[in-house]
């Protein structure tokens, strides 16, 4: 009788509540707007020939190259972040080996990890979700051969230092250190290029965030050359999709619909914030296009309360220090302005009163 590994037959399971999506999606950190109408101008184009021919990936890793500052051979593109995190687990980690992550954070690093038959060491957070730079390092042995942090974090919002991020690498030179910067254009600081001096780095972003193209599937993994020499062995030369590299050179180079999407997003996340230290409601400063509540008692009443009226927010109470905890994604102004209008409605009728006068 055909089995699975052991690895694969007891991994978590991963199920987000993607089904019945209907209303103001503030769900899954995607761009509330859309993505550039350069985009889906470029998609109205595309004909038969072109989605008949095998897709080609080394001019999108060009123009990435170009746009983010590095050079072609630093770069891998991946069908999502999600496979970029699979290809590292899948090269460099085996039976026996050692993965550190920091929880809560992205449920695929330890589902990846744990899939190789690797042994998945998890490091609570610090107080108010502060990264614990110092239990990081304590944690790293000989095993360790794969470190994986979100940077701003999901689901919490906060970030590390990157000094610290430096220091851990440093300090693991034989262990893969992934710095995932899926929110990095709603923070502005990265990791990039630091792989010349830490040859065990890896960079991530993704296309799903504030570009607004989950659906296209599109990641970009970078790192030292050799590495990256590497991963592309491990990989699918075919992994994305010709309409995916067809749309990428469009959302590359329309830089103010970039510029004006994240200025609204971190405009709407102020606005947020500041909203719920006028209802006393605890929260996490974040740094990424999303802010992480804590509702106590009213989190489940909360959240029905929105989706009546057609607003979808994350629970993500199941999230380890995260118990009655909901995460709520800002974007574009008019989409703000509309879930400020429906929280405060919410709150009165949830019975909290607010703490500071308007």
């Amino acid at each position: 009788m055909l089995k699975p590994r052991d690895a694969v037959r007891t991994l978590k399971e991963y199920h987000p509540p993607l089904g019945h999506r209907n209303g103001l999606r503030l769900d899954f950190n995607e761009n509330t707007a859309g993505c550039s109408p350069r985009v889906l101008q470029k998609l109205r184009a595309l004909d038969g020939d072109s989605l008949a021919r095998y897709p080609v990936r080394e001019p999108g890793e060009r123009a990435v190259a170009a746009a983010f500052g590095v050079s072609p051979e630093e770069v891998l593109l991946t069908n999502g972040t999600d496979e970029a995190i699979h290809l590292i687990c899948e090269t460099y980690l085996g039976p026996g080996d050692e993965a550190l992550i920091v929880v809560p954070t992205f449920a695929m690093y330890e589902i990846y990890a744990a899939a190789t038959g690797a042994r998945v060491v998890s490091i609570p957070a610090g107080q108010d979700f502060s990264f614990p730079v110092a239990d990081v390092l304590s944690a790293i042995t000989s095993r360790t051969r794969f470190i994986a942090v979100a940077n701003p974090n999901n689901p919490t919002g906060a970030f590390a230092s990157l000094s610290d991020l430096t220091k851990i690498g440093e300090a693991a030179p034989d262990a893969a250190l992934l710095i995932d910067e899926a929110y990095f254009e709603f923070c502005g600081e990265t990791m990039a290029t630091q792989w010349r001096d830490l040859p065990n780095l890896f960079v991530s972003r993704t296309f799903s965030k504030a570009y607004g193209m989950a659906g296209l599937r599109i990641g970009v993994l970078m790192g030292n050359q050799d590495q990256i020499k590497v991963l592309h062995r491990a990989s699918s030369p075919y992994n994305l999709n010709s309409v995916a590299l067809a749309c990428l050179p469009d959302a590359l180079t329309d830089k103010q619909f970039i510029h004006s999407y994240v200025a609204q997003a971190i405009e709407g996340r102020r606005q947020l914030e500041t909203e719920l230290e006028m209802w006393g409601v605890r929260f996490w400063p974040s740094r990424a296009n999303f802010v992480l509540m804590n509702l106590g008692e009213h989190c489940q009443e909360f959240i029905s309360a929105m989706r009546s009226r057609d607003i979808l927010v994350r629970d993500r109470s199941t999230d380890y220090g995260c118990q009655n905890c909901v995460r709520i994604t800002v974007g574009i102004r008019e989409h703000n302005q509309r879930l400020l209008a429906s929280l405060r409605e919410v709150f009165s009728e949830i019975g909290l009163r607010q703490k500071v006068a308007r």
